[in-house]
């Protein structure tokens, strides 16, 4: 760790002539650090140094770090929009320290989702907030799944105070959201048992303009599982990506998940099964005869 930090410093003053005040070597493990950039960067300049900075210090990811934190410094949802100019373009003296900020939080190994606050799913944008767990490109394909399955039942309820799905952990509101959004006239409860992710997806509702659509309540499926089943109506759909890693693997995930992305929404048990069983077991309590 301690020769990781030389490298990182000696790798600071070579490449981006950086005069540094109040730096020690904790500053690498998260403490606030007050930067002076002299040399004027261009945005590929600043691309390539982060990235290889990253990679010196073992962040996963590198290029791909540099290049979403840079690109939502400039105001872009990625670099794609600009031109072999706009690359060439030099940065202002803020937006050189904007950067800073946020590679140095990447450097924490901070998910870049945190660092900028922000992530696109399917055809929405969620903000993101640590410890609410991040969604995973695969989940979009569970949405799609769930949204064929919809539409070949012929997507909402005739009732209209009907809830039409149910999702138990809805973290961030991912799922939740992106079936309210392709679905204009189905409704939907999520539920979860972390205050930060029930806020987080009432938040994102909010902002997408779908919270008039989807009742949000921090139920625990195990813990609260009577008064889950006596309170929520029958529902056509029940999705989920619930936790399903052993808790004895939990130790060996990416410091990105270990310090930051909350436990309980990756631990399954002993033998992973331990939520999944549950819905599994509330399920025809849960869902219509069709369901």
């Amino acid at each position: 760790m301690v020769f990781r930090q030389k490298i990182f410093w000696r790798f600071l003053h070579q490449r981006n002539r950086v005069t540094l005040r109040q730096v020690s070597t904790a500053s690498v493990v998260g403490e606030k650090v007050i930067a002076h950039i002299s040399s004027k960067l261009t945005v590929q300049q600043a691309l390539n140094q982060w990235a290889e900075c990253f990679q010196v210090t073992g962040v996963s990811e590198p290029n791909l770090s540099s290049q979403h934190i840079i690109a939502h410094v400039l105001g872009h949802k990625t670099l794609n929009s600009l031109s072999k100019r706009g690359l060439t373009q030099v940065l202002s003296q803020p937006q050189v320290e904007r950067i800073w900020k946020l590679c140095h939080k990447r450097l924490t190994r901070m998910p870049v989702q945190y660092v900028i606050e922000e992530w696109d799913f399917r055809d929405i944008t969620l903000k993101m907030k640590p410890p609410v767990f991040i969604p995973r490109p695969e989940t979009e394909e569970l949405v799609s799944l769930v949204l064929a399955d919809m539409e070949q039942r012929g997507g909402a309820s005739r009732y209209p105070d009907t809830v039409d799905f149910l999702e138990v952990g809805c973290g961030s509101g991912a799922i939740s959201l992106s079936l309210l959004q392709s679905q204009k006239q189905i409704r939907g409860m999520a539920i979860d048992q972390s205050a930060e992710a029930v806020a987080l997806t009432r938040e994102n509702a909010q902002s997408l303009g779908l919270h008039d659509r989807l009742t949000v309540s921090q139920v625990d499926v195990i813990k609260d599982a009577d008064w889950l089943v006596k309170s929520c109506s029958r529902v056509g759909v029940l999705v989920s990506n619930p936790p399903y890693l052993f808790t004895e693997d939990l130790d060996s995930l990416a410091p990105e998940i270990q310090r930051y992305e909350d436990r309980a929404a990756l631990d399954g048990g002993e033998q992973g099964m331990l939520v999944i069983d549950q819905i599994l077991t509330l399920a025809p309590r849960l869902v219509t005869e069709n369901g």
